[in-house]
């Protein structure tokens, strides 16, 4: 390999974001009048969101964190169930506060990637029936024409996180209403040797498709914002005669999300760890001294092998990296885990791929949708201060970002 090839492997494009990720119900605290909030605690061994950690007060600091060390990009949520508490009541205050957080992220230097729908719904919608109710797609409709009053600005707009993920815990919630089912839930982020997520329910997902192509024109028009959505990618990998089987499984657990994003402006790449694929389905993370604290084998190379995917399925609509990371609580583990899934993306891009930036999972130690144990964040946070300490990652990132490249 030359000079210019090595150079041409570490250096990423002028312009390219550089930043974090977090989801509103995970730091905001509080947030009583979603679903999630309403659930929490009902089945053993799960725990309560509460206070999070405070970001609905401290989102300012964050941000200074994250702009101090470097980074020139922050995605977060705004929440549906805060600005419509009831049917039809749109809270001014509470557009007026992430109108504040927009601005915030902007006098900062942050190039602001807002999301619209992360996992939870305001718990009327959910008495509704959710997303299986007579007018859901009209109810989100309403919620994101209100949203986009505060977006000026916001120059990345993703309507919802993960629908497969969401389509796979709504289908898990209903286990909530069901005593006995109940004992069995454990959180949608912890799967290892014993434990196989269940598939996404393709009539949610459908649904959510429909929901997403309703608004995104609403978006385009009201705020000039490239719009997409997020897609949590498996990574799978292939053995020998099982390719009929992983063309299955793929379409069930990403295709029929990454097919609906072909008309989209980008496409949220979700990328954490990869999996094999047998004739018989998805092989279970075998044990191992390195896998994380979710259960998931250490594979960084799952980015590259994701972005490819996803630019391969969408037909060529070009990607933003919006969440990447490890639950470590090693943080030398999480540099290294990010240096090399970093290497792997830029591989990707050298073989012609539009990456438009890369935003870590996560900002901040947070509340992983049920627990407390797992940290992926950049940032500890000591849960009864609420006082932030920066971990050596995230000036490590910081300098990257600095460098736009790598060493």
């Amino acid at each position: 390999m030359d000079e210019r090839e090595e150079d041409t492997m570490k250096t990423f494009p002028n312009g390219f974001l550089w930043g974090a990720s977090t989801a509103p119900h995970q730091t905001e605290g509080n947030n009583v009048n979603s679903d999630f909030w309403a659930n929490e605690g009902r089945s053993p061994g799960m725990e309560f969101s509460g206070d999070a950690t405070d970001s609905y007060h401290r989102y300012r600091e964050d941000m200074q964190l994250l702009a101090d060390a470097g980074l020139n990009s922050y995605r977060f949520g705004i929440e549906w169930a805060r600005i419509e508490p009831r049917p039809g009541m749109i809270s001014r205050a509470e557009l007026a506060h992430y109108r504040r957080m927009i601005d915030t992220a902007l006098e900062f230097g942050l190039t602001p990637v807002v999301t619209l729908h992360h996992f939870t719904n305001p718990k009327w919608f959910a008495d509704e029936g959710g997303w299986l109710g007579a007018g859901a797609v009209d109810r989100f409709r309403s919620y994101v024409s209100a949203a986009t009053d505060i977006l000026e600005g916001v120059p990345w707009v993703c309507t919802i996180n993960e629908p497969n993920m969401f389509a796979m815990m709504t289908g898990m919630a209903r286990l909530l209403s069901d005593p006995e089912a109940r004992k069995k839930w454990t959180s949608p982020t912890v799967e290892g040797e014993r434990r196989q997520l269940p598939a996404p329910d393709p009539e949610i997902g459908r649904i959510l498709i429909d929901a997403h192509h309703a608004v995104r024109d609403i978006v385009r028009e009201n705020t000039g914002a490239k719009v997409g959505w997020t897609v949590a990618n498996r990574a799978f990998e292939v053995r020998p005669g099982a390719e009929e089987k992983a063309a299955e499984l793929s379409y069930v657990w990403e295709d029929l999300y990454l097919e609906a994003a072909r008309g989209d402006d980008f496409v949220g790449v979700q990328s954490y760890s990869a999996q094999w694929v047998n004739t018989d389905g998805i092989e279970p993370y075998p044990p191992h001294p390195d896998n994380t604290l979710v259960g998931t084998a250490y594979r960084p190379d799952a980015l590259g092998i994701a972005t490819r995917h996803a630019w391969e399925v969408t037909g060529g609509v070009p990607i933003l990296v919006t969440e990447n990371g490890i639950a470590t609580g090693d943080d030398t583990r999480r540099i290294a885990y990010t240096d090399a899934a970093l290497r792997a993306l830029a591989d990707a891009m050298n073989q012609g791929i539009d990456v438009r930036g890369y935003l870590h999972w996560s900002l901040l130690d947070n509340f992983e949708w049920g627990h407390w144990e797992p940290t992926f964040g950049l940032i500890a946070v000591d849960r009864e201060t609420f006082e932030r300490t920066p971990k050596p990652s995230l000036s490590w990132l910081g300098e990257v970002a600095r460098r736009n490249g790598l060493e």
